[in-house]
C-alpha cells in the first residue's frame, strides 16, 4: 500500500463511491471527508482493513477542512449539487466550498489537487449551476495553479440521476417531456471511466480535461433509447423552452417545501439544456488521462434499467417481425 494519503471531499456521492474504490484499487490510503461519517460506513469495505478512513468535515467550515487535510498528499473535490435545498445553495456548495477546500489545501502545501467541474461551466453562464461551476474553477486555479479540472458530460451508472430518473417517469407517466424539441446534444460518460480519470489526474500535472463517452446523442435519442430498453412505449411531448422554464421554476419551488425528494425539473436545468453538452474540439480528454477504453451507454445502461420494465428481470423480450 502506498504512503500517499488522498483526501476525498464528496466521496459518499454517486461519483465519489467509484473514485474511492478506484483509489483503493490503486493502493492509495483514502480519507473520506463527510458531513455525516456515520452514514458512510459501507465505504470502508471498498479497500483493505484500515485503508479507508472516514472523518467529519463540512466544506463550508475551514477549520474542519483543515483537520481533514492533515498529512494529505493529494486532494480530490467532488462536491456538487443538481438543485438547491436549504443551506445547500450553488453559491455556498459549488463556489465557496471549492474555494475553502482549495485555500486550505494551498496552506497545507498540497499541489496534487483534482476538482470536479462540469461541461458548460462558465463564470458568465446564464445558469446558476454553470456560473458557480465556472467561478469555482477560476478560484481553484488561482489558489492551486497545478490543479486538474475535470469537466464531464452527463455521467451514467447504476445509481445515476439521469437515465434512472426518466425511466422512473416513464413507469408512472403516459408521456415524457421533450424539452426544447429534444435537440440538445449530450456525450454521456460512464462513471467508472470518470473515476479512473480522476485517480490518474492526481499525477497529471494539472490542466483542464473534458470528459465524454464514445458517442454523442440528442436528448430525443436518449429518451427513445430509454423507452425502448424498458419496453414502455410513451408519447414524447414537445415542451418549448419558454414553457419548460417557468414550469421548472414552479416544480423547484414546490419541491423545496417537500425536502424528501428532488424536483424532476428546475428552471436552472432548462437554461443548461439550451446549450449542447459535448466535448469541444481541441480539448484535453479522457485519452490524455490514460483512459483509452470507454464503456458505452448500450453496454452499461441495460444492466440497471431492467428494473423499470413491466416485469423487471422477468420481462420476456418481445419478438419483432
Amino acid at each position: 500500500m502506498s504512503n500517499d494519503m488522498i483526501v476525498v471531499f464528496g466521496g459518499s456521492g454517486f461519483v465519489g463511491r467509484y473514485v474511492v474504490r478506484a483509489l483503493a484499487k490503486a493502493g492509495k490510503r483514502v480519507r473520506v471527508a463527510m458531513r455525516r461519517p456515520h452514514l458512510g460506513q459501507d465505504l470502508r469495505v471498498m479497500g483493505d482493513v484500515g485503508q479507508i478512513q472516514l472523518v467529519q468535515a463540512n466544506i463550508r467550515n475551514p477549520e474542519s477542512v483543515a483537520r481533514a487535510l492533515e498529512g494529505a498528499k493529494g486532494v480530490i473535490n467532488l462536491v456538487g449539487i443538481l438543485y438547491e435545498t436549504g443551506k445547500q445553495s450553488f453559491e455556498a456548495t459549488q463556489l465557496e466550498g471549492a474555494r475553502i477546500v482549495a485555500a486550505e489545501s494551498a496552506k497545507a502545501g498540497i499541489t496534487r489537487f483534482v476538482h470536479m467541474s462540469a461541461l458548460g461551466a462558465d463564470p458568465a453562464s446564464a445558469s446558476n449551476y454553470g456560473r458557480t461551476k465556472g467561478a469555482a474553477e477560476r478560484a481553484v486555479l488561482e489558489l492551486i495553479p497545478s490543479a486538474a479540472i475535470l469537466r464531464p458530460s452527463i455521467i451514467f451508472g447504476a445509481e445515476d440521476n439521469f437515465f434512472n430518473q426518466f425511466a422512473a417517469m416513464a413507469r408512472m407517466s403516459p408521456a415524457l417531456p421533450l424539452i426544447g424539441g429534444g435537440n440538445t446534444k449530450f456525450q454521456p460518460v460512464y462513471v467508472g471511466d470518470v473515476a479512473e480519470a480522476t485517480v490518474n489526474a492526481l499525477d497529471s500535472g494539472g490542466g483542464t480535461y473534458e470528459l465524454g463517452g464514445p458517442r454523442i446523442y440528442s436528448f430525443k435519442q436518449i429518451l427513445e433509447y430509454i423507452l425502448k430498453e424498458i419496453e414502455r412505449p410513451r408519447f414524447l411531448a414537445p415542451l418549448p423552452f419558454f414553457v419548460a422554464q417557468p414550469l421548472g421554476a414552479v416544480l423547484n419551488a414546490v419541491f423545496k417545501l417537500y425536502p424528501f425528494a428532488g424536483p424532476p425539473l428546475t428552471d436552472d436545468q432548462v437554461v443548461m439544456l439550451k446549450t449542447d453538452n459535448v466535448v469541444s474540439a481541441g480539448a484535453k480528454t479522457l485519452m490524455d488521462l490514460r483512459v483509452t477504453t470507454l464503456e458505452s451507454v448500450e453496454a452499461i445502461v441495460p444492466t440497471y434499467l431492467y428494473r423499470f420494465k413491466p416485469y423487471g428481470q422477468f420481462q420476456v423480450k418481445r419478438k419483432t417481425v
